[in-house]
């Protein structure tokens, strides 16, 4: 049976007897969404609409710091606007630069190897991350990752309308994907681990069994602290 994930296509007769979750921003890599979306704003074909593109990508940093506080979806629409009016090649192009040039080198080597242990135990191996997903996949493939489920741009005539396809990966919704995901391959989510930095992952770190804040932000740690999380500090 083959199962697909945000384009990623896996064989679900596979052995594995749970699967672990792991969000990339921050947990995995050192990396942010706005890392990525700076790098294709500035390595645009036409320089003097890059340049327009960076000027209101920066206009609207205060109120992106803002929303993240309160939503992490709402904080995802705003923030991909920023690649409207890219072009798909373009971004593609790119991404095996993108990926070489500021995920890579970000990379936290204790990540690695979480994700080895992971894969020892007889898990599979999801990246579930607001990243774009053409970018996950290089960390996937680099990480022999087994599912890839990323944010997917809406694209009209060749470029990006700014605007993301559903599900919004983010918040809440990792929680829901992480369920049906369980659900489709008959895993009991109390054998399931997940891994996050972000307060705003609660609700993904709160359906599983295993769950461990990474490098967590302050709320983070002070929630893992109440609920007794393992809290795993990466370098």
């Amino acid at each position: 049976m083959q199962v697909h994930v945000n384009g990623s296509s896996t064989d679900s007769s596979s052995e594995h007897r749970a699967a672990s979750y792991f969000d990339v921003d921050g947990t995995l890599t050192r990396t942010n969404l706005f890392d990525t979306l700076w790098f294709y704003l500035l390595n645009q074909s036409n320089p003097f609409k890059g340049m327009g593109r960076v000027a209101k990508t920066v206009a609207s940093i205060p109120a992106l710091f803002a929303v993240d506080q309160v939503d992490r979806s709402t904080f995802n629409e705003m923030l991909f606007k920023g690649y409207e009016g890219m072009t798909e090649d373009r971004l593609l192009d790119l991404s095996d630069e993108v990926f070489d040039s500021v995920l890579r080198p970000a990379i936290y080597k204790d990540g690695l190897s979480l994700v080895k242990r992971a894969k020892q135990a007889g898990h599979r191996i999801v990246l579930l991350s607001g990243s774009p997903d053409f970018l996950l996949q290089r960390l996937g493939k680099m990480l022999e990752a087994d599912d890839i489920i990323g944010n997917r741009l809406q694209f009209k005539d060749g470029r990006a309308t700014g605007k993301l396809m559903p599900p919004i990966v983010a918040g809440p919704e990792k929680a829901k994907i992480i369920k049906d995901h369980a659900k489709h391959y008959g895993f009991d989510l109390d054998d399931c681990a997940a891994y996050s930095d972000s307060m705003s992952d609660v609700p993904m770190l709160s359906v599983v069994g295993r769950p461990a804040a990474v490098n967590p932000d302050f709320r983070l740690r002070a929630m893992a602290k109440t609920h007794r999380w393992p809290v795993l500090d990466l370098h």
